[in-house]
């Protein structure tokens, strides 16, 4: 079976925050934010499947930190786990310090992509292959994230969600 590493999925967006997107507080917007994590998880989503490629969910995004006009933005996203058709994609933004050059991390998201033919139908997506420790978890978080999201959508039994239930035996 063919497989991929998550570091060939790697990709590194790095911009400006201007004064156009920025919100009274002059804060980077959570839309403009939100749409710049869409556009890298979507390029490593393609690098992953080399396919188009299309957002299914956004499973989770924190805003922890906010970011000010004039900041140096890093958005980092890698596919930490693929699954027949879908591949989940992790995010990890970092505010540049322009005195220290200091990175720290603002924000983070997970999303959902499905790898798609020229029909727009769902294709079969190379699995993934973790090499770094975080990667291995990451791995095997993503897991557990798809079956509790199944299980709460209604498409998995409770019962059959054995990687959560091993959280709790």
């Amino acid at each position: 079976m063919e497989f991929r590493h998550p570091s060939e999925s790697r990709t590194i967006l790095t911009d400006l925050v201007l004064p156009g997107e920025t919100n009274p507080l002059n804060n980077l917007f959570g839309g403009e934010l939100l749409a710049r994590m869409d556009r890298a998880a979507g390029i490593a989503a393609g690098r992953h499947s080399r396919r188009i490629v299309v957002t299914a969910s956004v499973n989770h995004v924190a805003f922890n930190r906010a970011i000010p006009l004039g900041s140096v933005v890093t958005v980092e996203a890698k596919v930490s786990r693929a699954f027949t058709t879908s591949m989940e994609v992790i995010i990890d933004v970092w505010v540049e310090d322009r005195q220290s050059g200091e990175k720290t991390k603002a924000n983070e998201a997970i999303y959902t992509f499905v790898a798609v033919n020229e029909s727009g139908n769902p294709v079969v997506v190379p699995s993934i292959k973790p090499e770094t420790e975080l990667e291995k978890k990451r791995y095997d978080a993503a897991l557990r994230r798809k079956q509790l999201s199944l299980v709460l959508a209604g498409k998995m039994k409770p019962g059959d969600a054995t990687e959560l239930k091993a959280l709790f035996i």
